[in-house]
């Protein structure tokens, strides 16, 4: 399976898809705030997991996955809205891995906090990642050997993970309320001291990158096209995303879902107060 070099210029393209996402998003989103004529059917219909699937997720599926195609013939996109894509999702070669509304729940609340995720994974791992956040206007992207960077009010910068936090100093951990089960909350108790950083989305691992935030912990369910893009933006700033036992989350697994995992400004074991998972 063919290969494509990851370029700037690459980067570049696939945030440009992102937005164009973010755009066909918002559309639907002011239609839903406003009460327009079409705010009645933002709500398509619910998944088998029982998880909203809105005119807003279908129609940024359709934008992404055509732009791609076209930019990429050779590489084939695997999308969370489109089951006939799974089959794509192989250990071996490069594909395209997108969620192309990510958090809906969190968009039908109408907090902002959604995302446009667009990743790019080869031989299993995630080499460059697109994170867009339309509504609060932030985008975030890297790739294997290019950097992160994010835009924040038009301005673009740089970003690489925070500098290890000293003993007497607590963790941020980053968290989402929404899935604070018990896994999370004895985890982050190792951490003492300690203080939360809320985020949404893809947004919870952009914390990690951009240095807002040294650790983000789930110990919950999610799947590949969940992480893909943020984990590359994490480790093209230098951070780590980890499963429990320390190896790498990897992709293209015979199982959409990942297992636990930790994404970290620091290996775990380097982290001031972690005491381990056991």
């Amino acid at each position: 399976m063919r290969q494509i070099n990851l370029t700037s210029s690459l980067a570049t393209q696939v945030l440009d898809i992102a937005r164009g996402a973010g755009a066909v998003i918002m559309a639907v989103y002011e239609d839903m705030r406003s009460g327009g004529a079409g705010a009645k059917e933002v709500l398509v219909t619910y998944k088998t997991d029982d998880s909203p699937l809105t005119r807003a997720d279908l129609l940024a599926h359709q934008h992404i996955s055509q732009r791609l195609a076209a930019l990429t013939p050779d590489i084939p996109v695997v999308s969370e809205e489109d089951e006939q894509s799974q089959k794509y999702r192989q250990p071996i070669g490069d594909f395209w891995l997108i969620d192309p509304l990510d958090g809906t729940k969190e968009f039908l609340a109408q907090n902002g906090e959604f995302t446009v995720n667009i990743a790019l994974v080869r031989d299993g791992k995630a080499v460059l990642g697109v994170v867009v956040a339309p509504a609060l206007g932030q985008a975030y992207w890297g790739a294997q050997g290019l950097g992160a960077f994010r835009e924040l009010d038009g301005r673009v910068e740089s970003i690489r993970v925070g500098d290890p936090v000293g003993a007497n100093q607590p963790l941020r951990v980053v968290a989402s309320k929404s899935h604070m089960n018990t896994e999370t909350i004895e985890f982050i108790d190792r951490l003492s001291p300690h203080e939360l950083v809320q985020a949404g989305s893809s947004l919870k691992f952009c914390r990690v990158a951009e240095g807002a935030a040294d650790v983000y912990p789930r110990l919950g369910p999610t799947c590949e096209w969940d992480t893909a893009a943020a984990q590359a933006i994490v480790e093209a700033a230098g951070g780590h995303v980890l499963k429990v036992d320390g190896t790498p989350l990897r992709y293209g697994k015979p199982d959409v879902f990942n297992p636990h995992f930790v994404a970290s400004s620091a290996l775990l074991p380097d982290l001031h107060s972690f005491t381990g998972f056991a």
